[in-house]
């Protein structure tokens, strides 16, 4: 990346910008390299990490996991794809000017460039809470960070030679990864949420409370429909007046859509970043993708923010694509979650609206929600093989009528499929 002779000496001048390291940054990347193999790149990031897998922190965490592991792409992927990767507090960007195409940097320097695409991902929702200023030992848990200081306190506590207390806030997919990698390294640990059920953008309240008296009774301690009221020297209060201690506190109530530069550029912004179905923003040249977005939900017909990472990437990869000057379009999005607790395993997809149908072939329970002939979403717990096929079902609108429902949602195969539809299924071009 090279400064520009006309300019001061603290700007950089690009062809694409790309801000973000994750999922919808790299999609980015490898988007734009498909349709231009030269074009000068800079990717900017306040984190100072190669890029990782996010969701692998809580592995590392537990011990299952070495630094190395959880790469996202190889340690050559910035200097085999021609990116300046510019990484650290320092590159993060404090405001977009999309009219001039600049970006302000934490550091003061200026960033020129011709496109440019927004994957600034989420950041952790904390809610205000009594004391919280003077908190010790208090982490959220969405970056690698946040995990090593954990880790640092679990290691200090363990140098006294006893486990650690763990208080968790939230009950959603953060705390109970977080619950996950510290089960087996502490003496307790007690999960708080405002919601009366685990889980609750992810289940139906009947499944919900199936899989907390599943975590229940591997260890994990519940205090549901309640919050934090205040934390004092090293106890939180909660909204009942119970005074719990702790040696680590997880503040895990949520994320929300990192939209602050974007939404002072007057990009237009619902929960998140709005964009067409080739993720371009009201501004010319200024595209978004990933966490920071909302987007279309196919199985619901509502836009809403969806931070799943699949649909990051491929957000990202549409986003890159465009901005080099080819069609690209991004229409299949719906929440997908992959989920393995303490040994239990799920998957869930889709909406849960229109009539449920429960499956229990002994292997799983299946949870399927059904209108119009189509399949809205579904809730698996267990060993489902070739449930990859439920979630084609979602995504390709599939007209369930003439299908053989109940052989395919016990055993999912294309043989439920009609003679027609089987055929073309497996058609191949010659």
């Amino acid at each position: 990346m090279k400064k520009d002779s006309n300019m001061e000496e603290n700007t950089i001048r690009t062809q694409y910008l790309v801000i973000g390291n994750s999922a919808a940054g790299i999609g980015a990347v490898q988007g734009i390299r498909s349709v231009d193999p030269s074009g000068q790149l800079l990717l900017l990031s306040d984190e100072p990490h190669h890029t990782y897998s996010r969701p692998l922190i809580s592995y590392w965490l537990q011990g299952r996991v070495e630094p190395e592991n959880m790469v996202y792409r190889d340690t050559d992927f910035y200097d085999d794809n021609g990116v300046t990767a510019l990484l650290g507090p320092d590159y993060r960007v404090e405001s977009i000017d999309g009219e001039n195409k600049t970006a302000k940097l934490a550091n003061g320097q200026t960033v020129v460039f011709d496109k440019a695409v927004i994957a600034s991902g989420s950041a952790p929702f904390v809610p205000p809470i009594g004391g919280l200023e003077t908190a010790q030992d208090d982490f959220t848990f969405t970056k690698l960070a946040d995990a090593q200081g954990v880790r640092d306190v679990v290691d200090r506590v363990n140098e006294e030679g006893r486990q650690p207390k763990v208080v968790i806030l939230g009950a959603g997919l953060i705390g109970l990864k977080a619950a996950e990698a510290l089960n087996d390294q502490a003496e307790s640990i007690i999960i708080i949420d405002l919601a009366p059920r685990v889980l609750p953008s992810v289940l139906t309240e009947g499944t919900a409370g199936y899989v907390q008296e599943i975590l229940a009774d591997r260890g994990l301690d519940f205090r549901l429909g309640r919050s934090i009221a205040s934390i004092g020297d090293h106890q939180v209060t909660l909204s009942d007046d119970e005074t719990l201690p702790y040696d680590v506190l997880i503040l895990a109530a949520g994320t929300r859509p990192a939209v602050g530069f974007a939404k002072e550029a007057g990009i237009e912004c619902g929960r998140g970043i709005l964009t067409d179905e080739h993720q371009e923003t009201n501004m010319a040249g200024i595209y978004a993708a990933g966490d920071c977005t909302d987007s279309m939900d196919i199985s619901s017909g509502q836009v809403r923010n969806m931070a799943v990472l699949p649909n990051a990437f491929m957000q990202g990869q549409t986003a890159g694509v465009s901005m080099a000057g080819e069609e690209a379009v991004y229409d299949k999005g719906f929440p997908v979650n992959s989920l393995g607790l303490l040994g239990f395993y799920m998957l869930s997809a889709g909406s849960y609206t229109g009539d449920e149908l429960v499956v229990n072939d002994g292997e799983c329970v299946k949870h399927f929600f059904l209108g119009d002939d189509r399949l809205n979403g579904f809730i698996i717990f267990g060993d489902c093989p070739r449930a990859g096929i439920y979630t084609d079902l979602i995504r390709n609108k599939t007209d369930l009528a003439g299908i053989d429902t109940d052989r395919l949602f016990r055993e999912p195969g294309i043989m439920a499929f009609g003679t027609q539809a089987r055929a073309a299924k497996v058609a191949r071009p010659h």
